[in-house]
């Protein structure tokens, strides 16, 4: 998240305003609704994840084991069953 001076970007009177209830402080202003992003889409790791639980159900579908699965990526056998079986 990159912190922005709001005396660059407020007017002054605002500011003032703001200072009243935070001084030297961050403030964090949500997205509105319709702004705001999933988890992972800005940095596209949610894309990465999505391909690689396709792969995961492909490799299953094509006989490899789920604790080989585990093994390979890294994850629980429980994980493995949670992305198998969600699709």
């Amino acid at each position: 998240m990159k912190y922005i001076n709001a005396t660059t970007i407020l007017p002054e009177t605002l500011v003032e305003e703001l200072q009243k209830y935070v001084q030297a402080g961050y403030l964090y202003i949500p997205a509105k609704d319709k702004q705001h992003k999933l988890w992972g889409e800005l940095s596209g790791y949610r894309k990465e994840l999505k391909k690689r639980n396709e792969m995961i159900v492909a490799e299953y579908r094509q006989g490899m084991s789920v604790e080989a699965l585990a093994a390979h990526y890294h994850l629980s056998v429980y994980a493995i069953r949670k992305i198998i079986y969600q699709k």
